[in-house]
């Protein structure tokens, strides 16, 4: 098949710009900035604020959301939670307390994976709560899912812009592992790979009587070992092919001494 013509995988269309940051009543208008910094952090960029309380275009947030202020000035206000769903395939509310109608809440990083794969065909929002007293039951009631950050019990409840950060960076990561981003590390070497330099290597090894040529394999067994613990990667395997290259090229030279 034609790799123009080859369909793309599903993870490939999995966009953040289909996750929606719902702040319900904010107070703080340090948070909110901090909130549109972590969201240009990730990627993501529809902000909905239901009732603020804070004055999110202050100095105070500009100021927090450094360069992330055009965040706070196409930020859309609703009247209502219900309002801000409206077009919202899946809501996930987030909470720290537990209890009745506070049940199987999921963490974020399942939350993410239960999301993702929705902003294929549709929006997803993920909604928090007042600094004080988070997300009423009623306002619960409108979130298909629950969410709930991990946290020590003497001091469970989360700032609200770190609480958006972690939950954030779970869906970014995932989004990148779906898609095969690395971050700044290397890419790990293919079997593929892995297998044309150790035949490359064997060859080279015998030719300069390193390996037992009636059982080569058993040395090769060890370095396989060695390099396996190692995780190479793909730039490590091109550095040790150039080293068997080297040491081809060297024992080519010294045949033609002995001629």
């Amino acid at each position: 098949m034609n790799q123009q013509n080859r369909p793309s995988s599903p993870d490939s269309a999995i966009s953040l710009d289909q996750v929606s940051i719902v702040l319900v009543s904010p107070q703080g208008p340090l948070n909110v900035g901090s909130v549109c910094r972590a969201m240009a952090n990730f990627g993501i960029s529809d902000l909905r604020l239901v009732e603020p309380e804070a004055d999110y275009l202050s100095d105070p947030a500009r100021k927090m959301a450094v360069k992330a202020g055009f965040l706070l000035e196409q930020a859309r206000l609703f009247p209502t939670l219900q309002d801000a769903l409206a077009d919202c395939q899946l809501a996930i509310g987030t909470t720290r307390r537990f209890g009745k109608y506070r049940e199987d809440l999921v963490h974020p990083d399942q939350a993410a994976a239960q999301a993702l794969p929705l902003t294929v065909s549709g929006r997803v929002a993920l909604v928090f709560g007042r600094e004080d007293k988070g997300l009423l039951t009623e306002e619960l009631d409108l979130c298909q899912t629950l969410m709930t950050i991990p946290t020590e019990d003497a001091i469970g409840s989360m700032n609200l812009a770190q609480a958006v950060t972690v939950v954030l960076y779970e869906f970014y990561k995932l989004k990148g592992q779906l898609q095969g981003k690395t971050w700044g590390r290397k890419r790990q070497a293919s079997n593929q790979e892995l297998e044309a330099m150790y035949r490359h290597m064997r060859q080279s090894l015998l030719d300069v009587a390193y390996l037992d040529p009636q059982n080569p394999d058993h040395i090769l067994r060890t370095f396989r070992r060695i390099f396996g613990r190692a995780g190479l990667s793909d730039r490590d395997v091109k550095v040790l092919q150039g080293l068997w290259r080297r040491i081809d090229w060297v024992t080519q030279e010294l045949a033609k001494q002995d001629r």
